[in-house]
């Protein structure tokens, strides 16, 4: 992961003509995928769902429903709005057709679509339900975040996951960039990050100076696209950046955020004011 995600974000800084602010062995990566896999699973992938009808959890339905709604209200030309359900539970059905048109939507482009969906809605229900996955996934983020670190990037779970790492305890990162995050998702996300939301706004991260937040305007995943009234703190020069680009067909892919400019220049952004 580090050759590649290491080199899309000084190629990020490149395309923002801030060539020279970083080496790809200034840049370090953080793992937890494997948190969301039991000791004993031998085989990779197998407890996670292969079709949409595998979705038996209501968070992990609820969570589909809503990418849908988002979906509709990005692509109305493309997808069509879900049929009110009121407080009915989810139907298979429902469930499906919820599938059927996210696939239709520049969110979820190519053959593995459903099967990178039905993965993704897993690992979002376990980190949000699972204690010890919670703990552990935000462990290895910790362990990560040194202190020489300056800037933390996350991305898509990633981002809750630096989000909550940088809330837990005072650090030297004085930057936050997110990437097609979810963590304005009323309800199922934002609602449930730790700490709690009060009053309607999340805790600003401790110690951080500057936050950009960046997603595709089609990306369904990052269905709030501004977190700014939902984090900022109002009188204290605490505010969210954020903005909204064009990954072209890869709506969510991190290395399209990477490598695009705009990331490039809240990257150099964030290194000169740690730098100040």
């Amino acid at each position: 992961m580090h050759g590649a995600l290491a080199a899309a974000v000084v190629d990020g800084l490149e395309n923002a003509n801030e060539e020279g602010l970083l080496t790809p062995q200034d840049v370090g990566i953080a793992f937890y995928g494997d948190v969301f896999r039991a000791r004993h699973q031998r085989t990779r992938g197998m407890d996670e769902p292969k079709r949409v009808t595998d979705l038996d959890d209501p968070l992990e339905q609820q969570l589909l429903l809503d990418l849908w709604a988002a979906a509709a209200a990005a692509e109305p030309d493309r997808v069509a709005a879900p049929a009110a359900e009121g407080t009915r539970a989810p139907t298979p059905l429902t469930v499906q057709r919820a599938m059927n048109a996210l696939l239709r939507s520049r969110c979820m482009p190519g053959a593995v679509a459903e099967r990178f969906l039905l993965g993704t809605l897993r690992q979002v229900r376990k980190y949000l339900s699972n204690g010890d996955i919670r703990d552990q996934a935000r462990e290895a983020v910790n362990q990560r975040v040194t202190s020489d670190t300056e800037v933390v990037i996350g991305h898509s779970l990633g981002s809750v996951v630096a989000y909550e790492v940088l809330c837990a305890e005072p650090k030297n990162v004085r930057a936050l960039i997110t990437l097609g995050s979810p963590l304005g998702m009323p309800k199922l996300v934002f609602d449930r990050l730790e700490p709690a939301p009060t009053d309607g706004r999340g805790m600003w991260p401790r110690g951080i100076r500057s936050w950009s937040n960046l997603c595709d305007m089609h990306d369904v995943v990052a269905s709030v696209k501004q977190l700014g009234p939902l984090f900022d703190v109002p009188g204290r020069w605490r505010t969210v950046n954020d903005r909204v680009v064009d990954n072209g067909w890869k709506v969510h892919d991190l290395g399209r955020h990477l490598t695009d400019g705009a990331t490039g220049e809240a990257v150099a952004s964030a290194l000169h004011l740690a730098g100040e």
